[in-house]
Parts: structure tokens; C-alpha cells; sequence
């Protein structure tokens, strides 16, 4: 309910951290309404929100990311009218928008006047928006999962594993043309765990080879090319407002990054 969002957001005593709690609030939503919608027959939950959600990794996230995995099961339009309808129940004020027209389908939920009521807005029409993100056309090889979660609601989802969620994540690393901090740091937290874990490497060659990327399994040194050219104060300037621990930030320098991919 919205109300039982706002005092949950209430809970933090900063606005950075009361935004990520209400956001990560109408993320939990969301997905339950997408399993109430056996939506999780058709697609997987994926990116750093089910990093997060499945995997407790200490950043929060903005985006609901999917993979889809049965296309003969995927009917979007009908997930999005229960989404607004799911909404409206629990008396958000929920606009969906939707876009088919490219392999990577876009969505947003926007949430209107909630920012005002949790005390961080002056202004009503200031919205609370979520984008959902369903890749129609994935690489292949991907591991899933099915897990039961219970966060702000009771709901179940299918998820890429592990090993298949680190290959996503190295192959955004490897791929993309700019510095974004929140991937940079995921990457510390997958390579500081213990025992170490290993990316999923058909899928990682699978996606790497979308953008022409001949993969010969040796990740770490692909890692380290992008490492020459981080501006890390950035990188820490856009991970810092999404951490349980801001102080965290300070994890992402050359030296930390270099150390554990020598591990």
C-alpha cells in the first residue's frame, strides 16, 4: 500500500536513502504483480535489482531488468494493464508506458505525487519513476533458477544463477562505451567473494559476440583493458548515492581492482 511504502521510506532519516527505500518498495510491487501475471513462464529477472533482490548485494537499484526465455509465453501488453491495475489497488497513482518497437522492449512506471508524500519533493507532479527493461533478443546460454522471496511482499521469480548473473555483468563492463560506477562496484563485490566465483562462460562468449567480441575465456585481461581508461572519481561519484554504505565508494581505485582480478 502506499501508505505502508512512505513509512517504510520513513524509516531513513537521509532523502538519498529514504528515495532507495520507497523505489526499491515499488520495485517489489512490481515484480509481484509480474508473478501474479506468470510473467517469470516467459522471462527472467535479471541486472543488478536481482543482484540485490536474490543475492543481498549492498546497492541499491534503479531498474527492473528481464531476460526473456520463452517467447511463446510472453505477452507483455497483458502484464503492463494488471501492473496499472495492481497499482491503482493499492492507491498509487500509476502511469505505464510501454515501447515494443526495439529488441530490448522499454518500459516505465511513474509514480505520481508519492514523492511529495514521502518528503521528497516540494513539487506534486514530481514522479517516481521505475524503467523495466525485457532484452527479446538475449545471447544465449544463461543457467535459471526459480526462488520464493519475501521483501515488501511474497513472490516468486525465475532468475539467472550466479555464474549466469556475472557474465551479464562482465559483458556491460567489457562493452560499454562509458564509466558507470554501480558496475564498476559490482564487480568488487563478485570478485571479493570467497570461495571465488566463475562467470558463466558460454553465455559471457554468447553476449560478447553480439558486439563482435571473440571471447577466449580470459575475462580478467578483457577487465583490465577497460581498467586504463576508468575516471574513477567518477565512478565513485555515481555509485556513492546508491550504497547501504556510502563509504564504500571509496573501494573503486585501480589498485583494489587490479589486486583482486590478480587473485
Amino acid at each position: 500500500m502506499k501508505e505502508e511504502a512512505i513509512r517504510f521510506a520513513e524509516k531513513a532519516s537521509d532523502p538519498t536513502a529514504r528515495l532507495n527505500m520507497l523505489r526499491e518498495y515499488i520495485q517489489a510491487q512490481a515484480l509481484r504483480s509480474l508473478h501474479e501475471s506468470r510473467a517469470f513462464e516467459a522471462i527472467s529477472f535479471v541486472d543488478g535489482t536481482a543482484l540485490r533482490f536474490l543475492f543481498d548485494l549492498p546497492r541499491y537499484s534503479e531498474d527492473l531488468g528481464f531476460s526473456l526465455e520463452s517467447p511463446r509465453n510472453y505477452d507483455p501488453d497483458s502484464w503492463m494493464a494488471k501492473l496499472k491495475r495492481d497499482f491503482a489497488f493499492q492507491n498509487f497513482e500509476a502511469e505505464i508506458i510501454w515501447n515494443l518497437t526495439k529488441p530490448i522492449h522499454t518500459g516505465w512506471i511513474r509514480i505520481a505525487s508519492i514523492m511529495k508524500d514521502a518528503g521528497l519533493s516540494s513539487r506534486p507532479e514530481q514522479k517516481l519513476s521505475i524503467k523495466i527493461e525485457i532484452d527479446t533478443n538475449p545471447p544465449a546460454g544463461a543457467a535459471t533458477q526459480v526462488r520464493l522471496l519475501n521483501r515488501h511482499a511474497l513472490f516468486a521469480v525465475r532468475h539467472h544463477d550466479l555464474p549466469s548473473l556475472m557474465a551479464g555483468k562482465l559483458n556491460a563492463l567489457i562493452t560499454r562505451p562509458f564509466t558507470k560506477g554501480r558496475d564498476w562496484y559490482d564487480a568488487v563485490w563478485y570478485l571479493s567473494k570467497t570461495p571465488q566465483i566463475e562467470p558463466n562462460a558460454a553465455l559471457l562468449s554468447s553476449a560478447l559476440a553480439q558486439f563482435g567480441i571473440s571471447y577466449t575465456n580470459d575475462w580478467r585481461s578483457l577487465l583490465r583493458e577497460k581498467l586504463q581508461n576508468i575516471d574513477f572519481s567518477t565512478a565513485r561519484n555515481d555509485v556513492r548515492p546508491f550504497l547501504e554504505r556510502p563509504e564504500e565508494a571509496e573501494f573503486l581505485t585501480r589498485e583494489y581492482l587490479d589486486n583482486l582480478l590478480d587473485k
